[in-house]
């Protein structure tokens, strides 16, 4: 059909509508732009066709439906070939097939070995036989195509369709996407067909073993590939060959199509970050028969000898035929057990009333009155003492509540129970003695009390345990009146448990209401396979059949596990008329009969299908009449019913030889169903649902449809509602609910008129369908299963069966599905759960796991956000072996599923995302400078006071003659002191002995090394005072030094390369360094990792010469070079930076100033002394402005975490300055010794300044974590602030002692993703805190601009910060002449404006706020707020993402991840979340990290990769090294625990 009409495509058509696609997707092209280019492309390739009738435009004549639209099923037996139940089968083989012909790699996620074991077959016990068990009401319903292999020849048919057969069906539209007209769904299926021959599928990348799976796309959307050249290089152009690059690249490939239609409206979300709202598809059906009227049952007939009430017929058949059989129970062995006559049934009944009202409390004080609530606790498989119970209740008058027998204190949705059992007021339960022997008991024999469970009386019900009533004491027998008869529970689509109250009268009704339907006489045979407790089971097999004077075999689960025939033997053995079933009892039968010869069905005249609204049962009656009818089983004896607890029966089709009313049978458009419409589908498409019909309106009832939601309007004819009855046989209320009871039982349907249709109440059935024509009932869904997906409902069975549709059996289990919906950004998502069989292969649960995915795609037309398989027998049952949903989605959404296996595919699911933004043109600089005087916003720019000439030493401009001067001027003064791990003084130094050492190494320098003035010098040492020494020596030697931090002699591997090439960029002559590293150089590691026989010179500084050299060198040129300034950055360049003589002079006053440092100060400083403001403050200021620094080793904290605090606090220092790894450290380290800490005398109350040095954003909640831990040890917050430097210059920002506190704004996220700045107040949605980085430094400048123009901005952008200053760094040093880059980092000038001023870039995003608070001088001060590097900015979908946003979303999902990092590849979004916990957990961070990403920031993270602790690389400022775990990742060498590709 697709390719029929539409002529070939040529090769450059081809390719160019592949790249226009590829612009969409991108962003780079508007929809309408798009639209309008490729009808051009292809207006000569598609024929016009007439009306361009959508794929669902409705071929049915307007009007009423007619008889003809629901087809009947023959008379004869012949079955109409359309109308086969397992056509749904045969949609999904079918879908698959089309999706297997063009096959596009998927990647499979990728799990730790380990993983793989563990959830093995070993690893599980088999699963308990309960598997597909008793489910309780939706979960368990199979698909047609379960496992009936060799049944008969049509029911294997699927397997054999050839696709000859296909031919017709496998390119037909089944996607039932909306809207797209019926021209443009061929052409994009003749261009899927054209992509498919694209060469580039052949590319090895694409053709990995792994990866062929079927491709989970829409069937329609045309699949666009990267260009060859993409494929094999990454994003920077690196040549990747990796098993992972291939895989991420196959995943950007099945990301380029263009996704569902455009969509074309949006709310507002209080700001210009729109999020797409679903509108209505034009083309989308709509109801267009009439209004329905309601339908009536037939009248109930008055039968003279129907008695009075239920005890009273009780009473009647107790005493005329006391013999008479009333129930058989059976053992496991299927054997009766016990047989109950009406006699026993009548005595027991009387006895138990007696003891209930009388032997229960004292005489004065009765536990329990008439009228009570009583909890029933019996097991499933004894039906004797439930119905004695159950009756002995009713004759005293109290109202028994059937319940589950709890197992364990944690069963699922035990506690809901609880609550029911509580709001009831009930205190007494009935239980039998073998129940109450298995009950769980304490220590002392008591029975605990069950989470949220009242406290209960147990009583025993057994014969034994009773006291005879006396002669005169005779139950009261009225007639059924008003009074509340039995309250039935009911599990909620949420959890919660409900009582549906039933009155006396009702349950009369409904018993003379079924009898008549189903035409019971006296002492029929009727076998019960259902739950007696509750529903159709207690109906027919406790209450209608006493009524009746039947006799019901009572068949128990447990029987039905071991012998799924043992139903039908019973039905052969007692002859039975009657056997109430669920259609996976039949399922079942059918999967067992094969070894069972005499099986004769002849004497059924009524197979009641408890389910048979089911729409999935249909396939199993089907199936059932096929295989028996040669056994005695008639078509007429199947009677499917529908029901809910509310409603009870609804409606039931009647069995007998009424051939004037054959059943009903409708093949619904599944995408009509999804609108709401009922539409026969007359196309023979894939996306059907066939539905069979209930029967009619019980007897004495009247039946309408209303809309679902809102008033209760009357549907249309053709339109799907909730079924509401009117009828005497209905529940009344919610037990204690009212304002449920009203919405639920308390309904007035009301006509378009507005009329409302009956005086009477009706209820609301929980039921969606619609009646057919002769009044027959068609049930398409439940309420409780219906999940709304962008404005489209889709019913859970629906989608379970589906699934189950897909290669049944053979991965997971029947009956261990669960489908339901998620809210994630504004809309239902429906998550798929599934308990997969152990002895599957990863392999074969991918490969299903994709196959039901495209299964979903194309029958539903929606996508599926996550499908998990989890081990077996790990799901939360339902006390009948049934999945139990709610806890199901409970434990999903807590991220305790712990699944073996984890498909997620947002980007196919979610559609409503904003648009991607799209670049506005750039305007020119007048109009920017207009704009920002016309909105009356300021540009940008702020500056710290003047650097003014004050000081002695500032005579000087060179360092090394400081030195000289202070040894001259303050021989005794010291100026460093270095402490131990011990926290005590390990060598300090004064003026003069720092000059002689430094002297001393000068010599050493010129002597030994023979270097010459302006060489360069490698200074390797560990923190202390030699390094302090080596730096002045060199100074004093002319040579210039590069300090480097030395190699860790546990790693040397990954430590030593990076000094190697420090010394090699940076060409020193010489490496000095201490005794012990220069044997670590020479170490067989060492030799092992870098060749030792280039290094240059290495000279051991501890043996230094005597003498001092023949004569200090005298700098001259002030612009020469003092050091240079290595560091690597967080995206791991390393880069050199040159540090003038001017630069460091102008740096040390600036830093003097500001934080008022003199000779008489202390400074304690625990920062790593290799580069940046670090190195700064530990070798250069102390010399400048002769304060004291007591240096502390950053190292030495690992060993002793509290030293750098109790330094501070015990030498009464009043400024110290740290790093984020040291400020980390204490938090955690000390968190819990705060106490000891204090009584050891720790007291920070002297502190005035605790600065964090830094090159990055403020960590807030580090430094509120460590003010508020140490509060208690008198750190005053004010006191914590932090600083801000980069690579053209070291300290932008310092706090320093005078000036205002540091100030914190909450900006707009949002708006910061489109680079504007917009404050908002504190705690709302999407509020983004900042802090201020510290003052700015005397001399220093700030403007933000541009990145791109570089023109200047107003102070509501986030831009580029430019900084001028003397003490700029004056350019890289690199031996490879990057000439362009110096000039952009070290010398750029405005675009427009001030074009005159140098400025440096560097490199990071921020942006400047004027506040209230005044500086020194008096002025309005400006505070400076830095949001990011701009290196590692992201840009997605048109807007700028900071890692450390999104990594900060991730770190709140779970508790289990304790570190993150992100970084894009291509245009996919990767998470790397490190685990802590077992690896079982590793997977249910997957859906969990997904969802908040999405919600918080509007992404769809690409591929999800969870670590072991310690895996994402940190450097030595703490800063998270993302590029290189991008390539590690991209190398494969993370050792994940699990990959996961959201497709």
């Amino acid at each position: 059909m697709a390719d029929r009409e539409a002529s070939p495509i040529p090769l450059e058509v081809r390719a160019r509508l592949a790249e226009l696609e590829l612009e969409l997707s991108e962003g780079d092209i508007t929809q309408k732009g798009y639209e309008k280019k490729r009808s051009k492309l292809i207006r000569a390739f598609v024929p016009h066709a007439g009306g361009m009738e959508g794929p669902m435009s409705h071929r049915t004549p307007l009007g009423p439906p007619s008889a003809a639209r629901f087809h009947r099923r023959r008379t004869s037996g012949a079955r109409d070939e359309r109308y086969r139940s397992d056509v749904h089968t045969e949609a999904v083989q079918a879908v698959l097939a089309r999706h297997v012909e063009r096959k596009v790699a998927v990647p499979m996620p990728s799990k730790r070995r380990s993983l793989v074991v563990q959830t093995s077959m070993d690893a599980y016990t088999p699963p308990d036989s309960s598997s597909g068990s008793e489910e309780e009401e939706e979960e368990e319903e199979g698909g047609p195509g379960d496992d009936m292999s060799g049944m008969e020849h049509w029911l294997t048919r699927p397997a054999q369709l050839g696709p000859a057969h296909l031919g017709s069906t496998s390119s037909s539209s089944s996607s039932t996407q909306s809207g797209g007209s019926g021209n443009a769904g061929r052409l994009a299926d003749s261009l899927a067909h054209a992509h498919l021959s694209h060469p580039h599928l052949s590319h090895p990348h694409l053709t990995h073993t792994h990866l062929s799976h079927p491709h989970l796309s829409h069937p329609h959307l045309s699949q666009s590939l990267l260009p060859q050249s993409h494929l094999s290089q990454s994003h920077h152009g690196v040549p990747v060959s990796s098993r992972v690059s291939a895989k991420i690249q196959q995943l950007v490939n099945t990301l380029k199509q263009p996704r569902r239609p455009p969509l074309r409206e949006f709310f507002v979300d209080d700001f210009d970050e729109l999020l797409e709202v679903q509108q209505p598809d034009p083309k989308m059906p709509r109801p267009e028969g009439a209004e329905m009227m309601p339908v009536r049952g037939e009248a109930l007939g008055v039968v003279t000898n129907w008695p009075p009430s239920l005890e009273a017929a009780l009473q009647r058949w107790g005493t005329i035929s006391p013999k008479a059989p009333c129930l058989t129970s059976l053992d496991t062995a299927g054997k009766p057990l016990y047989v109950l006559t009406y006699g026993k049934l009548w005595s027991r009944s009387i006895k138990l009333a007696y003891n209930i009202l009388h032997k229960l409390g004292s005489k004065q004080e009765p536990m329990v009155r008439p009228g009570d609530r009583v909890a029933l606790v019996f097991p499933n498989n004894d039906p004797v003492a439930f119905m004695v119970a159950f009756y002995g209740c009713l004759l005293a008058e109290v109202v028994p509540v059937p319940i589950e027998v709890p197992l364990t204190r944690k069963d699922a949705g035990s506690q809901q129970i609880g609550f029911l059992l509580g709001s009831c007021g009930v205190t007494v339960a009935l239980t039998s003695d073998a129940c109450h022997k298995g009950l769980p008991k304490s220590a002392t024999g008591e029975i605990p009390q069950f989470k949220g469970w009242p406290k209960l009386l147990w009583f025993v019900t057994e014969s034994k345990h009773l006291s005879k009533p006396p002669r005169d004491w005779f139950p009261h027998i009225k007639d059924a009146n008003n009074d509340t008869a039995y309250i039935e529970y009911k599990t909620c689509k949420d959890g919660s448990v409900l009582g549906v109250t039933v009155m006396r009268i009702a349950l009369l009704t409904h018993c003379q209401s079924l009898t008549q339907s189903c035409s019971y006489t006296e002492a029929e045979t009727i076998v019960n396979v259902l739950d007696f407790k509750k529903d159709v089971g207690l109906w027919h097999g406790i209450l209608t059949s006493v009524m009746n004077m039947m006799h019901v075999i009572s068949v128990p689960y447990s029987l039905m596990k071991v012998n799924p025939l043992s139903w039908i033997q019973k039905v052969c053995q007692f002859k039975a008329k009657v056997a109430c079933v669920k259609s996976r009892d039949m399922h079942w039968a059918l999967v067992a009969h094969k070894d069972q010869k005499d099986i004769n069905l002849s004497s059924l005249r009524m197979l009641l299908v408890a389910d048979g609204s089911n729409p999935w049962s249909i396939s199993s009656c089907d199936a059932f009449l096929n295989v028996f009818q040669s056994k005695g089983l008639r078509a007429e004896v199947i009677c499917p019913c529908a029901s809910s607890p509310e409603a009870l029966t609804v409606a039931i089709r009647r069995p007998g030889e009424d051939t004037s009313q054959p059943p009903g049978r409708g093949v619904l458009s599944m995408q009509g169903l999804s609108h709401g419409v009922v539409r026969v589908d007359t196309e023979e498409r894939l996306s059907v649902l066939t539905v069979q019909d209930v029967g009619t309106v019980t007897p004495g009832a009247l039946v309408c449809v209303v809309k679902p939601e809102g008033v209760p309007l009357l549907c249309r004819t053709d339109e799907i509602g909730e079924l509401c009855v009117c009828a005497i046989a209905s529940g009344t209320s919610y037990y204690g609910l009212t304002g449920m009871t009203k919405n639920t039982f308390e309904v007035y349907p009301v006509s378009a008129s507005g009329g409302l249709v009956s005086e009477y109440a009706f209820v609301r059935t929980g039921l969606l369908g619609f009646v057919g024509p002769g009044g027959l009932v068609f049930i398409s869904g439940k309420m409780d299963g219906l999940i709304m997906v962008s404005g489209r409902r889709h019913n859970a069975d629906d989608i379970v069966a589906t699934a189950l549709a897909v290669e049944p059996m053979k991965f997971v289990y029947r009956g261990r599905i669960a489908v339901f919906s998620v809210t994630v950004l504004r809309d239902e998502r429906i998550v798929v759960v599934a308990e997969q069989r152990p002895d599957s292969t990863e392999e074969d649960s991918f490969q299903w796991m994709s196959r039901v995915l495209q299964a979903i795609d194309s029958i539903h037309g929606v996508g599926v956000f996550c499908l998990a398989l989890v081990p077996a027998n790990t799901l939360p049952k339902t006390p009948l072996g049934g999945i139990h949903l709610s806890e199901t989605k409970q434990l999903y959404l807590e991220g305790g599923l712990h699944p073996c296996n984890v498909l997620m595919c947002p980007h196919t699911c979610v559609t409503n995302m904003p648009k991607p933004r799209q670049k506005q043109p750039e305007i020119g600089p007048a109009s920017v400078m207009v704009g920002n005087l016309v909105s009356g916003k300021r540009i940008a720019q702020a500056s710290g006071r003047d650097l003014g000439q004050t000081d002695d030493n500032d005579q000087f401009l060179f360092l090394s003659e400081v030195l000289q001067w202070r040894a001259q001027t303050t021989p005794d003064h010291i100026l460093y002191t270095l402490l131990s791990s011990r926290g005590a003084v390990s060598n300090s130094l004064t003026c003069l002995q720092l000059h002689k050492r430094a002297e001393r190494v000068a010599a050493l320098l010129m002597e030994r090394g023979g270097l010459q003035e302006g060489d360069h010098v490698a200074l390797v040492y560990p923190p202390g005072i030699d390094l302090i020494a080596a730096f002045y020596g060199s100074l004093y030697a002319g040579c210039v030094p590069i300090t480097v931090r030395p190699p860790h002699p546990q790693n040397i591997a990954t430590t030593l390369p990076t000094v190697k090439m420090i010394v090699e960029v940076s060409r020193s002559a010489c490496v000095m360094t201490t005794a012990v590293i220069c044997k670590l150089l020479r170490s067989k590691e060492a030799t092992a990792t870098v060749d030792i026989r280039n290094w240059p010179p290495v000279l051991d500084t501890d043996d230094l010469p005597k003498k001092k050299p023949p004569a200090l060198y005298k700098p001259t040129n002030p612009d020469g070079l003092a050091y240079l300034d290595f560091s690597v950055s967080t995206t791991g360049m390393l880069a050199g930076v040159q540090m003038s003589h001017n630069a460091v002079g102008a740096f040390c006053r600036s830093v003097k100033l500001q934080c008022e440092l003199y000779p008489s100060r202390e400074v304690a400083i625990c920062l790593d002394p290799y580069c940046g403001l670090g190195f700064v403050l530990w070798c250069l200021c102390s010399v400048y402005s002769g304060h004291q620094s007591i240096l502390i080793p950053p190292v030495e904290l690992e060993s002793n975490p509290a030293l750098w605090l109790l330094a501070v606090s015990q030498l009464k220092v009043r400024d110290t300055f740290c790093s984020y790894s040291v400020m980390e450290l204490c938090t955690k380290g000390l968190g819990l010794q705060t106490e000891t800490l204090k009584a050891r005398g720790l007291d920070l109350s002297r502190v005035r300044a605790c600065v964090v040095v830094a090159e990055e954003r403020p960590r807030m909640s580090l430094t509120h974590s460590f003010s508020k831990l140490f509060k208690d040890l008198g750190l005053h917050p004010r006191a914590v602030s932090t600083a801000f430097g980069c690579r053209v210059n070291l300290a932008i920002c310092l706090q320093g002692t005078s000036g205002p506190d540091p100030t914190t704004v909450y900006v707009d996220m949002r708006a910061l993703r489109h680079d504007r700045v917009r404050l908002v107040e504190r705690g709302s949605p999407h509020s983004l805190p900042l802090m201020e980085s510290g003052k700015i430094l005397p001399g220093v400048r700030i403007i933000i601009a541009n990145p791109e123009t570089k023109g200047p901005l107003g102070d509501s952008h986030l831009g580029e910060i430019w900084v001028h200053s003397a003490h700029n760094g004056s350019g890289y040093y690199s031996g490879y002449g990057e000439e362009v880059l110096q000039s952009d980092h070290f010398s750029s000038r405005l675009s427009f404006g001030d074009t005159q001023t140098v400025w440096a870039r560097t490199g990071y995003l921020g942006f400047l706020r004027r506040t209230e608070l005044t500086d020194a001088s008096g002025e309005r001060h400006d505070a400076l707020y830095v949001v990011g590097a701009l290196e590692e900015a992201m840009e997605l979908r048109g807007m700028r993402y900071h890692p450390i946003d999104i990594e900060t979303s991730v770190i709140r999902t779970h508790k289990s991840i304790v570190e993150c990092a992100v970084f894009p590849w291509t245009n996919l979004l990767v998470v790397v979340v490190e685990l802590e916990g077992s690896e079982q957990e590793a997977l249910d961070l997957v859906p969990m990290v997904t969802k908040a990403v999405l919600e918080e920031h509007y992404l769809i993270v690409g591929v999800v990769v969870v670590t072991d602790i310690g895996v994402i690389p940190i450097n030595s400022r703490g800063e998270k090294q993302r590029m290189h775990l991008r390539d590690g990742f991209l190398q494969d060498q993370l050792d994940p625990i699990y990959v996961a590709y959201n497709m």
